[in-house]
């Protein structure tokens, strides 16, 4: 009965948290970070202000983990599934590039860059936050798997992989200045194609 209990727990804290951070991501996409208030989002979770802050210091702290749990569900999605044949570089690559468009376009991207953009400086330019960490463990998982089958060069699994992280980013966040779309050589489509080769490439053997 103990391990029961302990496991319906921990689901029901799981869908609190989720429910907190769906409202988090309501407040956020109609009035970007600055403007959410912590009674914004108790009134749209349902909960009182306490009970949120016996959880999170502070509407940031909200965001930080929604932006957690929101970018590992955009990588996760877009790993293509094994099959047979698909070597594990492939599937790397195709997800990886599937992942920065799916992450280009996602709303809460999108809000943030356009009216909170000062909110991801400090995990371009001074640290790692904890979505770039699960980002991290994901690659590394997945090339070490590469490594055992021969499709991704033999390297420093953890190197590999924030280097790989450093290249992703860079596309992720920044192409948007880069992109022509009145060019056919240098619209979005085409940086895509331009990513898929260069990853290709540093992780072929």
């Amino acid at each position: 009965m103990t391990p029961n209990r302990h496991n319906n727990s921990g689901r029901q804290n799981t869908s609190d948290n989720d429910t907190v951070l769906d409202a988090v991501r309501d407040c956020v996409l109609a009035v970007g970070v600055r403007r959410t208030t912590m009674t914004d989002v108790a009134r749209r979770a349902g909960v009182s202000r306490m009970t949120l802050y016996r959880r999170w210091p502070d509407v940031r702290t909200l965001v930080g983990d929604l932006m957690t749990r929101e970018w590992i569900a955009v990588a996760t999605g877009a790993i293509p599934e094994p099959r047979p044949g698909l070597p594990t570089r492939s599937r790397i690559v195709e997800g990886l590039v599937t992942g920065v468009e799916a992450f280009r376009a996602h709303p809460l991207l999108r809000k943030i860059v356009d009216v909170d953009p000062e909110l991801l400086l400090p995990y371009v330019l001074d640290r790692r936050g904890a979505s770039q960490e699960a980002l991290l463990e994901l690659l590394a998982g997945a090339l070490a798997e590469g490594h055992a089958d021969g499709s991704v060069r033999p390297a420093h699994t953890g190197r590999q992989a924030r280097s790989v992280l450093l290249i992703v980013q860079s596309f992720a966040l920044s192409l948007r200045t880069m992109t022509d779309e009145d060019d056919a050589e240098l619209t979005h489509a085409a940086f895509l194609g331009e990513l898929r080769t260069i990853l290709e490439r540093t992780l072929a053997p």
